[in-house]
């Protein structure tokens, strides 16, 4: 066996990890792995759908990251829903808010799921605020949602408040703190320590990346920026990377950048979505990040498209498989993202 060099281990005092250094960058040490139950499962629920304007559907599916191919039907939410954030623990998912049917209109509740079974969602609490278009994020204890257009349909102003929940508990969400800027329509992403918010509308297409320390509360602060300015952003990571899909600026775009997430800085280009699409969703385990969706181009269609990328390497997306209800403005989330 050979000898570690000096220098090339180290304990990262902000993530609370060992870490090695491979020559370019450095890496966790993971000394444990989580009992996911069969793999790492991806979820993704809700969603605008084809139909009349403004429906949705409450359907679940779910589908192994690791494989191709597969998507199966997981159960519903508690009603058809869009315009939702999701997050997730390694045990429970998470929807908060989003637009109900016609006539209901934006929602403040909250529900979750049992990942590693099958079913419809239970009641979790409520958030602070009606809202959709909001972002979220979690590590293994704690969901934050942030930003988003908050109060009932038509008069609904964009908001910089970040709101948390503990996800292994149920009831309300909690003032965390705000954002740098109102945001609507924008990304979130984690490590175990650290919340990204990316993109969105403010007014205007936005570039701006925040972040947070999600064990704390407090005020966002500037990571950087992406290599555009976007709007129906949609992002996943693992506990180093958070790759980022770019939505719409102008017109719909298929671009995907990246950031290291324990450092600050501006995103670098990663490569490109199969589809040309915003408002998609994403997930990931600690190897793939995988793409769902979307409200696409050329025409505006929901898409049904599922496409993955391995979250170290640079490069295009590859096809993963279908959903089996083509959808836009949905929730998604995993048992094995980069935050737990």
């Amino acid at each position: 066996m050979s000898e570690i060099p000096a220098g090339a281990m180290r304990f990262n005092s902000d993530s609370q990890k060992l870490e090695y250094w491979n020559g370019s960058a450095w890496f966790q040490v993971h000394t444990a792995t989580p009992n996911l139950n069969g793999g790492a499962r991806g979820l993704v629920g809700g969603g605008g759908a084809p139909g009349t304007p403004f429906a949705g559907t409450a359907s679940i599916e779910y589908f192994n990251i690791a494989s191709t191919g597969s998507v199966q039907s997981f159960g519903n939410l508690q009603s058809a829903i869009q315009l939702t954030a999701c997050c997730s623990s390694s045990t429970r998912g998470v929807w908060a808010g989003g637009r109900a049917a016609p006539g209901t209109g934006t929602v403040n509740t909250i529900q979750y799921v049992t990942i590693s079974s099958t079913g419809s969602s239970t009641t979790f609490g409520t958030l602070d605020n009606k809202r959709e278009y909001h972002a979220a994020c979690s590590n293994s204890t704690r969901g934050l949602f942030a930003g988003g257009n908050v109060g009932t349909a038509p008069s609904q102003p964009s908001t910089n408040n970040i709101q948390y929940i503990t996800i292994a508990s149920t009831g309300n969400s909690v003032t965390f703190g705000n954002l740098s800027r109102f945001m609507d329509g924008g990304s979130g992403t984690a490590s175990s320590t650290r919340g990204i918010f990316a993109g969105g509308y403010s007014p205007g297409t936005s570039n701006i990346i925040d972040f947070v320390t999600i064990s704390t509360l407090g005020a966002a602060q500037d990571f950087g920026d992406l290599t555009g300015t976007s709007t129906g952003v949609y992002g996943c990571s693992n506990a180093t990377r958070s790759v980022i899909c770019q939505g719409y600026r102008s017109a719909n775009i298929n671009n995907i950048d990246y950031i290291t997430i324990a450092t600050t800085g501006n995103a670098v280009d990663f490569g490109d979505r199969t589809v040309i699409a915003r408002y998609g969703g994403a997930t990931s385990s600690p190897v793939r990040g995988v793409f769902t969706g979307g409200y696409g181009a050329p025409v505006a269609t929901y898409q049904n498209t599922v496409d993955y990328v391995t979250i170290l390497t640079q490069g295009n997306a590859i096809d993963f498989g279908d959903l089996t209800t083509a959808r836009g403005t949905t929730g998604a989330c995993s048992n094995a993202h980069g935050g737990l």
